[in-house]
């Protein structure tokens, strides 16, 4: 089949500690070929973030933690101390192309709730605009054990699901999915494609590949990582990262198991705001507002003429014509109290009125699905 890299947009890339950290510094000569990798794929007009473990492995050695078992605290000190070290590597890894880094550090609540979701999601995608590779890693020095993600594969399909990326990497330590164990049975078939994850594939994951890939979860979190990015409409892959430039060998055909979605990133999030989303409010616009928004436009706050409804930032509203039809419905970038405030207003108003400014969008064309 025609890899889904050949034409995707964005891509996301989750490395995991053991293929970042040897002896308890970064390896840097793997790191230069990924960042070689980065390049070409800007190269050609593609976007890439990186979902990176590694601070904790990092900090152990610079906090001279020697236990290999260490409590909750002990690791959110070392992630405090190897965070720094981590950035640093890649820093190094891709300045030799002029590529800048910026650093994410994100929780659960950052990508599970739509508030934070949306000011997250706006940050890494102005990031993506002016030409920085964000590396995005789990807040381990704040979060706890009950509110952590636990492993990065997860995070990194929620980050991709974030961006609406076309394609998540997952960089292992084994080549793909396997329906028996191939550290024990050497003729145990591979699983190149995968259209459906169904009850057989989830028992591939959690049976006798459950250690396979290192990590926290092993095959069964990047089964679930799949889950997610796929029904985002991203394309994922699991493949073997520790040979160099392990993204140009996937390009060019190297073994992997591809999981695919059944739709595109865009349509399955316009399918997840119009379906799954209760409406918290609505937005009533006047007939110039609703002729822009079956153009494709975003609705702007000279066009509403009322507010109803107690909705948050990141809320789904129903936008009504001013007879009463639905128009659509979409993702609210202000909360009610603000938006009774700006309606009515031009955009070059918002920031005056309200003190500061989220957009010119009360509710971006993005994030609009037309009824």
């Amino acid at each position: 089949m025609a890899s889904p890299l050949d034409h995707a947009k964005r891509i996301v890339v989750k490395i995991g500690s053991a293929l970042l950290v040897r002896d308890g510094q970064p390896a840097r000569a793997w790191l230069a070929a990924l960042a070689d990798d980065v390049a070409e794929a800007r190269g050609r007009e593609q976007r890439v973030m990186i979902v990176s473990s590694g601070a904790i492995a990092l900090g152990r050695r610079v906090l001279a933690m020697t236990p290999r078992a260490i409590p909750l605290d002990w690791k959110q000190a070392a992630a405090a101390a190897g965070q720094a070290k981590l950035i640093a590597a890649y820093e190094e890894a891709l300045s030799r192309h002029d590529i800048p880094v910026a650093q994410a550090l994100l929780t659960p609540d950052d990508t599970e709730r739509r508030r934070r979701w949306l000011n997250a999601r706006a940050t890494l995608e102005t990031l993506l605009d002016l030409g920085a590779v964000p590396i995005i890693n789990e807040n381990d020095t704040v979060a706890t054990a009950e509110i952590r993600y636990g492993d990065n594969d997860r995070l990194a399909a929620r980050a991709a699901q974030m961006i609406s990326a076309d394609v998540l990497i997952l960089l292992s330590d084994i080549d793909g999915l396997y329906e028996r164990d191939p550290r024990i049975d050497a003729l145990a078939p591979f699983v190149a494609e995968v259209r459906e994850i169904d009850t057989r594939i989830e028992a591939m994951a959690g049976g006798v590949n459950t250690a396979a890939g290192v990590g926290s979860g092993g095959m069964r979190t990047k089964i679930e990582a799949a889950k997610i990015a796929t029904r985002a409409g991203c394309a994922v892959a699991i493949t073997k990262g520790a040979e160099l430039n392990p993204l140009a060998r996937l390009r060019d055909g190297g073994r992997a198991t591809w999981f695919l979605p059944h739709a595109s990133p865009q349509a399955a999030y316009k399918a997840w705001i119009g379906g799954h989303l209760a409406p918290q409010g609505a937005l009533v616009v006047d007939d110039g507002a609703a002729a822009a928004l079956r153009a494709g436009k975003s609705l702007l706050p000279a066009g509403v003429t009322r507010v109803e409804g107690a909705f948050e930032k990141g809320d789904a509203v129903r936008i009504v014509s001013a007879s009463g039809g639905e128009i659509g419905r979409g993702l609210a970038r202000y909360d009610a109290a603000e938006a009774q405030r700006i309606k009515g207003q031009r955009s070059d108003a918002i920031a005056e009125t309200l003190g500061y400014a989220a957009g010119a969008a009360l509710v971006h064309a993005d994030d609009l699905v037309l009824s």
